[in-house]
């Protein structure tokens, strides 16, 4: 079962010419500020229960927004002292010696775990914006 969505790109046009670009981007910003803390505190929740020195919970980092492709984007990456983004797609994806390591897929059940939270977030504040 597919959903189309028309006229989408005219509300944003009527909202836009109403706000104004600075006002559509700020509320835009903030909303994915406050998706994005929701996503993380998912993803952290979900590297809790192997996590031993903490290092690769402590550092999990967001990004400010950013335009990517042209939309509005922020990355999530992991920055700090001891250069866990170096190992962080071994936790995803394993080796060859260790298949399915304890973190094994946690990113993407952070992920799926946290859409429905991500997109109410979104929604309220894109509301708390208007």
């Amino acid at each position: 079962m597919s959903v189309k969505v028309t006229g989408l790109d005219r509300l944003l046009g009527n909202l836009e010419n109403e706000l104004g670009k600075k006002a559509m981007q700020r509320i835009s910003d903030a909303a994915l500020n406050d998706a994005a803390e929701v996503f993380l505190d998912e993803l952290k929740r979900q590297f809790e229960p192997w996590a031993d020195t903490h290092a690769t919970i402590d550092e999990m980092t967001l990004s400010n927004p950013y335009w990517e492709g042209g939309a509005r984007t922020i990355k999530v990456y992991w920055k700090g002292p001891n250069d866990r983004y170096r190992i962080i797609h071994i936790n995803e994806f394993g080796t060859v010696k260790n298949p399915n390591p304890a973190g094994k897929g946690a990113i993407v059940r952070a992920m799926r775990n946290a859409e429905k939270p991500y997109h109410n977030a979104i929604r309220n504040a894109v509301e708390r914006g208007l």
